[in-house]
């Protein structure tokens, strides 16, 4: 993601943020398959659906701290 699509995600409520992480991780899935399977087009978004968990599970993290204090 670009840091403009990263502003998006900080825009998110923390419900949109884990309805995302769940169609990226259903994405990530179903990439895996394909490559097991020997049909993955393109390899690197693998890589890039691994980074936008991430990106969204620290944003999720953030606000659960901010929430804390």
């Amino acid at each position: 993601m670009k840091t403009k699509e990263f502003q998006k995600l900080r825009e998110m409520s923390v419900e949109e943020l884990q309805a995302k992480e769940k169609e990226l991780k259903e994405e990530l899935f179903n990439l895996r398959f394909q490559q097991a399977v020997g049909q993955l087009a393109n390899p690197m978004r693998l890589k890039q659906v691994k980074r936008d968990i991430a990106q969204v599970k620290t944003v999720i993290t953030e606000r659960a701290i901010a929430a804390a204090k």
